[in-house]
């Protein structure tokens, strides 16, 4: 019987809950019952019974939730700050929990905290509520334009004053990078969603500003440029150095030497313009003049016609320009026609989105791809009578591709470029043919006055495959 009595006592002991297990079961009543406060809108009461659940156990990931949506309920955004950044630790991976205290903190006008909180939010759920308005007004305070509309764009709101805000921020962050019609579009948005708030007042501010700057930049179509000035050339003639060709020697002693005058003028009309077309004719004229008349039969004319026509518009947020243009100059040579040029150019523009680097600050960029087509014909070659002077012949097909790269820092006080360029020349004269291949690196320092290059240049020049017109 007494060892039946032992047995019995020692199994009741151990069916007795532990210290720890009692707590977490106090803790979970005590949990539950503060939810349902806060259900019933009795935050002190609720905040009360969570305190006393977190401090059986600190923990508890639920009573700490509750705890800051209580404080939030009752317009402490302050006090929710603590628990909320508890939860954090305790869940780091919740995007919940991220934007919980994201949107505190920005209510509290801590942007700075608020950011990367939210940032890491919009990467995972994007179309979350309100979140794209969020995001995109730290981007824009942040200066961030091209990153700002991207956010806009996507925010998903149900309450009109954030759907309003959205549409107006990413009306400014367009009108910033310069697409007037676009920021127009999303300002008369912002207008539509509440006509009578005081944001729709202050949109229309911004439109009837952005209309007028559109107005004066619209009127200038026509531009004109004269320049005159002076010169001495040592070698007009391009006398070749000294050497042991008699032929050579013979030309060395041409006369060479010969100030001069040079002349030029230009002008350009805007002459379409509709929306993000705009097309231009222009005109230029360049003249030099060497007052030493030995080397007269040496100055230049040149006369040169053009149009071209360019597209501006956006990829996401990205601005780009696509143009085109054809020019047509003809030069003389001592009145006598010496060269026409065909030339067909390409040109494309993109301002990729800019970042933020480390210890560098903002960084923004500009890429420029490049295509050109050139016919060129020479007048008066010798290889046009005679056959032996045809390898010399400089008529030509040449193509031209490159593409350089900005990178831009401090509103452009530091500019780093980098290129590469693709130059292929198809003469009819195999001495003149060639294909050249080049890169670049340049780099523009912060001190005015100082320029710091560094050019890295390999060409590859060898003779092509004749080509016979």
């Amino acid at each position: 019987m007494r060892l039946n009595s032992a047995v019995f006592i020692l199994f009741a002991l151990l069916s007795l809950p532990c210290p720890v297990q009692a707590q977490e079961a106090d803790a979970e009543v005590l949990v539950a019952e503060g939810i349902f406060a806060y259900d019933a809108n009795r935050y002190d009461e609720a905040i009360a019974l969570l305190s006393r659940a977190i401090a059986l156990d600190p923990r508890h990931a639920r009573a700490v939730y509750y705890l800051a949506l209580c404080h939030l309920a009752r317009g402490h955004a302050e006090q929710a700050i603590p628990p909320l950044t508890i939860l954090r630790a305790l869940r780091p991976a919740d995007p919940e929990v991220a934007y919980l205290l994201g949107t505190t903190h920005f209510a509290l006008k801590n942007y700075d905290r608020a950011a990367p909180l939210l940032e890491e939010v919009f990467c995972q759920e994007p179309e979350r509520e309100n979140l794209g308005f969020y995001v995109g007004f730290l981007r824009y305070r942040q200066k961030n334009y091209d990153g700002a509309a991207a956010a806009l764009r996507v925010n998903v709101s149900s309450d009109p004053d954030l759907r309003q805000l959205a549409f107006f921020y990413r009306g400014l962050a367009l009108g910033v990078l310069g697409l007037s019609d676009q920021a127009q579009a999303e300002l008369t948005s912002a207008q539509r969603v509440q006509p009578s708030s005081p944001i729709t007042g202050a949109s229309v501010r911004v439109q009837e500003a952005l209309a007028t700057k559109k107005r004066v930049t619209e009127t200038q179509r026509l531009r004109l440029q004269v320049a005159a000035g002076g010169y001495y050339d040592d070698n007009v003639a391009v006398n070749p150095r000294k050497s042991t060709d008699p032929v050579a020697e013979a030309l060395r002693s041409r006369p060479s030497q010969s100030p001069g005058f040079i002349t030029s003028a230009r002008g350009d009309y805007a002459w379409y313009r509709n929306g993000p077309i705009e097309s231009t004719v222009a005109y230029s004229y360049y003249q030099t003049v060497n007052t030493n008349g030995g080397v007269g039969r040496f100055n230049i004319q040149d006369h040169l016609r053009a149009i071209s026509g360019v597209y501006r518009g956006t990829i996401g947020t990205m601005p780009y320009e696509i143009g085109g243009q054809y020019s047509y100059d003809y030069m003389f040579l001592d009145l006598t026609g010496f060269l026409s040029r065909h030339s067909l150019t390409v040109p494309t523009t993109l301002v990729p989105p800019a970042v933020s680097l480390p210890l560098v600050g903002r960084m923004e960029n500009l890429t420029t791809v490049l295509y050109r087509y050139q016919r060129k014909e020479f007048y008066a070659e010798p290889g046009n009578n005679d056959i032996r002077f045809s390898p010399e012949s400089r008529d030509a097909f040449n193509n031209m591709m490159g593409v350089l790269h900005a990178f831009r820092f401090r509103q452009d006080s530091y500019i780093v470029r980098i290129g590469y360029q693709h130059d292929t020349e198809a003469s009819s004269g195999s001495s003149f043919a060639y294909r050249a291949i080049g890169s670049r690196l340049e780099a523009k320092p912060l001190s005015p006055g100082m320029t710091s290059a560094c050019d890295s240049t390999m060409r590859s020049i060898g003779a092509h495959t004749t080509m016979r017109r």
